[in-house]
Formats: structure tokens, C-alpha cells, sequence
């Protein structure tokens, strides 16, 4: 459906880096990244606001590079909506039908249709600027579907509304894909979204596409250190590997697959599991260590653990932590799986 090859773009003292991945049809796509790493100049160049420096974009097998805008067959919603805020919800629907020069009975069909899925039938009178955030929002979104377009480009489209109808919104679009069948590819910086909505994820951090992959893939097993730390990954080690054992300041860990060098691993905290006696387990990293922080976050408790001079976080159900008494000082085992570490270089 989409691909984008070795794109690059300057953008004033930002610079996007030989950006590269491909959206399939149907595919709800990703982009996830901090703020300013460059996710909106990126969607803006394959709307063609912007022609790249370098590289190309590809659509359905078309090089649509140099292409117009108009002449893309892409659909983009910017973060501020971009409606005309002197029409009413159904002028806005119908703005791109009009510009295709369809008749008007069948402008009104389409608006009308699209207007019901999205079920802002009741709103197509009213002036958009009369409209709450997320009214507006579905006669954005509306208005981009009702020309069809091939791909849709949403630029955080949920930045601007309360956690409740994000939260609603987002449940929506998902019924709103299946039934009107759209590609799209989504910018955010939100975790939330991209599990919720995404098929597959591209992490995009300081203008360089990182890593690209199904979300469940990339969120467990991040190909680098700025992709790990990005997605709040804080167990990443560094140490000198030797076939399948990692020493890391004296401390050996079983490695699920040989390595040679110099590498660094990523330690799930779910994965590290607590007792205040030695672990009966077929795990082969066993390790005495000592509470030095409690975190509490909602019903997950945090812990901190230093094993010789490494540190380690550790997640506990409240009901666990309280039954097991932990105190901070106090020594605990731990022990976690070699196939529930991460290598990478």
C-alpha cells in the first residue's frame, strides 16, 4: 500500500534521517515517538505539505513523490482538526465531494452515510466552532473518509481531549476501521494508543525510524537503548557476554542464546520474581539482593534491588508486598528466566 524509502528531510535546525518503513493495506499503522522527534513533519511530507530532501514515498505501487497533495489520494487530519470554522458540520463533510465536483444528491448521500457511522447525524446543521472537542474531531474525521481516500493520515488525534472520551473515542475508531475498512497511519506519543489501536508500530526517536515491527513484538523486545529506555524499559544492563553467561560487575547471567562481547540486556521487572527464601525453580538466575527503594503505583509496587553493585526493578501485587512484609534494607531472592531477557548490541 505505502512505502516510504530512505526518507529525508531539513526542516529548519531538525532533520529527519533516511526514513523507512511500509504500511499494508487495511493496516492501522503507528508512529510512536517523544515529542519533537519528528512525527508530525514526517506525515506532512507524505501528505506532501512537504517534499523530501531525499528518498521516496510509494502509494499502491506509484511513485507519488513529487506528487501534489491534491493528487495523492491521501487524507490528512491535523492535530488542530483543520476545519472551516464558518461552515456548518455538514458544509466541512461535503467540502471534498463539492471539489470532486459529485453531484449534489450524491454529496448528500455520502455526508449523510458517513455522518450516521460516525453518528453525528444530529450535527450536521450546527457551525463547527458551536462544537465540543470531540464533535469536531468526528467531523474531521468524516470529512476526510467521505472522499475515500486511499490512506489516513491522523496527527494525535486524541491530544486534545479528557482521558473519558479519548478513552470512548478510541473504542469508536476501532469499529469505525472495521466497518469503513481504512488504512491509516496514526502519530502519537501515547502508549495507551498504540496498543489499543495499533497493528504494527514504528518507533521514531529524533528523526530516525529506530524500529519497526507487530506491537507486542517491539514493546518486549527493543532492537536498541533508545528504543528500551523510550518505552520505559529500566532493567538494561551492560556487560561482557562469554557463550551463554553475561558478567556484569562480577554478577554471571544466563543468556538465552550465545553472545560474544560486549553487549547490553534488557530484564523485564514482571519477569523477576521475589521471595523472601531461597526459589525452588527451574530458572537458572538465582541471586540474593537487597530492598534499597518501594515504589507504589496504583495495585503494582515497585521495587528497587541492588545485586552487588547492580541495580534492578521489580514489580509486586500490593496483596503480595503486604503478605510478604518486605521492609526497605531487607534481603530478598530473586530469580528471573534467561528466555526473559532482551539482547542487543
Amino acid at each position: 500500500m505505502l512505502r516510504v524509502e530512505n526518507l529525508s528531510k531539513n526542516w529548519k535546525e531538525f532533520r529527519l534521517k533516511e526514513v523507512s518503513f511500509k504500511v499494508g493495506s487495511g493496516e492501522y499503522f503507528i508512529i510512536l515517538g517523544p515529542s519533537g522527534a519528528g512525527k508530525t513533519l514526517l506525515l506532512e511530507t507524505i501528505a506532501g505539505i512537504f517534499k523530501p530532501d531525499l528518498g521516496r514515498i510509494f502509494l499502491e505501487g506509484r511513485d507519488i513523490t513529487n506528487e501534489p497533495p491534491e493528487r495523492r489520494g491521501i487524507a490528512y487530519i491535523p492535530q488542530n482538526y483543520g476545519l472551516f470554522m464558518h461552515m456548518t458540520a455538514y458544509e466541512n463533510i461535503a467540502f471534498g465531494l463539492k471539489l470532486r465536483k459529485f453531484q449534489r444528491e450524491k454529496i448528500r448521500e455520502e455526508v449523510e452515510k458517513i455522518a450516521g457511522i460516525l453518528e453525528i447525524s444530529d450535527l450536521l446543521g450546527r457551525n463547527v466552532k458551536k462544537l465540543s472537542g470531540g464533535e469536531q474531531q468526528r467531523v474531521a474525521i468524516a470529512r476526510a473518509l467521505a472522499v475515500k481516500p486511499k490512506i489516513l493520515l491522523l496527527d494525535e488525534p486524541f491530544s486534545n481531549l479528557d482521558p473519558n472520551l479519548k478513552g470512548r473515542l478510541m473504542r469508536e475508531m476501532k469499529n469505525w476501521r472495521k466497518e469503513l475498512e481504512f488504512t491509516a497511519i496514526h502519530v502519537t506519543h501515547s502508549f495507551e494508543e498504540s496498543i489499543v489501536l495499533g497493528d504494527r508500530v514504528g518507533i521514531l526517536i529524533n528523526g530516525e525510524m529506530k524500529q519497526v515491527g507487530e506491537i507486542r513484538e517491539v514493546f518486549s523486545k527493543p532492537e536498541n537503548e533508545d528504543v528500551a529506555k523510550f518505552l520505559g524499559h529500566e532493567n538494561i544492563l551492560e556487560g561482557v557476554a562469554d557463550g551463554r553467561s553475561l558478567n556484569i560487575n562480577g554478577i554471571r547471567i544466563e543468556l538465552p542464546q550465545k553472545a560474544c562481547g560486549k553487549i547490553r540486556i534488557v530484564i523485564p521487572p514482571e519477569s523477576i520474581l521475589i521471595s523472601k527464601n531461597p526459589l525452588v525453580t527451574s530458572a537458572r538466575n538465582n541471586f540474593r539482593a537487597i530492598i534499597h527503594g518501594i515504589e507504589e503505583l496504583g495495585a503494582i509496587i515497585k521495587l528497587k534491588l541492588s545485586i552487588g553493585e547492580n541495580l534492578l526493578s521489580a514489580y509486586l501485587t500490593k496483596a503480595s508486598f503486604v503478605d510478604m512484609n518486605l521492609s526497605e534494607g531487607e534481603e530478598v531472592f530473586i530469580s528471573f528466566k534467561a528466555t526473559s531477557i532482551h539482547i542487543f548490541e
